[in-house]
């Protein structure tokens, strides 16, 4: 299957999407004073930085075929939302909330997608589950209560960023294993049933 071998060589994707939420997310929460002109830089480079890093990953692994066009798309995806962030500085809150909302939400979809093709391939897909279904939630809430005090926005982002950051780099961190032990495509990674 080319999905483990796109996930067992593309770990470090998966690694610099987590290590750069956790950075966002300890910024959020560290500095909840912050302004939403300063919240919207960061989180334009949070963006930037994963859609870049994704981008990276799928070009890398296009030649072995498989799902690459998965990362790709959460790449531009995650590019788009970092640009039109640093174009418009001057939207208003709502827009940012909407932004940050549907990026949450597209990027749960796409991490469905690798999950549900993963399930099969290696233990551990149960961690892509669960952060998409993180990110889609707060997907939701933040569409669902746009009004929410900055403050809370920032609280909210922050811990989100956090838990999805963990989480990525957990499963980044089972896919090198696996990588490095050899598992490569051997179904060492599923217990037989």
């Amino acid at each position: 299957m080319y999905t483990e071998h796109l996930l067992m060589r593309s770990w470090w994707v998966l690694a610099l999407r987590g290590l750069a939420a956790i950075a966002f997310g300890v910024i959020a929460l560290a500095l909840p004073g912050v302004t939403v002109l300063s919240l919207l830089t960061v989180f334009a480079v949070y963006a930037l930085l994963g859609g870049g890093a994704s981008i990276v990953g799928a070009f890398s692994n296009r030649k072995h075929g498989g799902d690459w066009w998965a990362l790709l798309l959460l790449g531009i995806c995650g590019l788009a939302v970092g640009i039109l962030t640093i174009i418009y500085p001057l939207l208003t809150t709502f827009a940012l909330i909407v932004m940050i909302g549907v990026n949450a939400l597209i990027s749960g979809v796409f991490d469905i997608v690798l999950a549900i093709r993963l399930r099969k391939a290696i233990q551990g897909e149960w961690l892509l589950v669960l952060n998409a279904i993180i990110s889609i939630v707060f997907g939701i809430l933040i569409l669902a209560f746009p009004a929410a005090g900055t403050f809370a926005l920032v609280w909210m982002i922050g811990v989100y960023a956090l838990l999805t950051g963990i989480l990525l780099l957990s499963l980044a961190w089972r896919a090198y294993k696996l990588k490095k032990d050899g598992a490569f495509g051997s179904g060492a990674g599923r217990p037989a049933v």
